[in-house]
């Protein structure tokens, strides 16, 4: 893969482009968070890797504007800052998983393979219909209307089309979205969840997405 690398401290940037480049990746690094944005916007990267805390913008405004602006990436964060809300942070601002430091480089590499699988896994120009929703590229419509959703809302959305008639347990739900080791914060799926239907519901007045009490969500066809 090419990976971009944002992260201010030589010594931790050193490392992570010496490792990488072992593991046989392209590795690009930047030292602030206005130059990953940069680099970002003209590298075709397959994956970044950002810090959290950098001297000018911090690694959740980074994760935040690649986003908004459509860069559809894995964005894996790298941070000391473990509390629980965190994590959420990370993982609302656009990060697809969360690493804190001092972590194992093995680990980078598995939790990199992971996130690179789960991309592969998606082809954005596929159509999918299910009931009232449509995903068309990047994009899912409620009865005709663009869906507002979170890089997250789209991929458990999308997940969940892609296996309609099928329950999916939370536990799958995490380790294709998330990374396999969320379980501290597993309610970060019925938070996800919860914020799908309210967004669904508004357009169409009926739930569409359903609880299987006991064993997970399904999208019925």
């Amino acid at each position: 893969m090419k990976i971009l690398v944002i992260e201010d401290e030589p010594r931790v940037a050193e490392l992570l482009q010496r490792g990488l480049s072992r593991a046989q990746h392209v590795v690009d690094i930047a030292q602030s968070g206005q130059d990953g944005l940069m680099m970002a916007a003209d590298g075709h990267y397959d994956a970044v890797v950002v810090d959290v805390m950098l001297p000018d913008i911090d690694g959740f405004m980074v994760a935040h504007q690649l986003r908004d602006r459509g860069d559809h990436f894995p964005i894996l964060m790298l941070t000391a800052r473990d509390t629980i809300d965190d994590k959420v942070m990370g993982f609302r601002s656009g990060a697809d998983d969360y690493l804190t430091k001092p972590f194992a480089f093995e680990e980078l590499l598995a939790r990199l393979d992971a996130l690179a699988r789960r991309a592969e896994g998606f082809q954005p120009n596929d159509e999918l219909v299910v009931g009232p929703l449509k995903r068309s590229g990047m994009t899912v419509y409620c009865q005709g209307q663009p869906l507002d959703l979170t890089p997250k809302e789209f991929q458990v959305l999308d997940l969940l089309m892609r296996h309609a008639n099928q329950v999916l347990t939370r536990e799958q739900i995490l380790d294709y979205v998330w990374s396999t080791d969320a379980d501290p914060i597993a309610n970060v799926v019925d938070r996800v969840v919860a914020r799908l239907r309210k967004k669904i519901e508004s357009v169409h007045g009926s739930p569409v997405v359903a609880t299987v009490r006991g064993f997970g969500y399904v999208i019925r066809k």
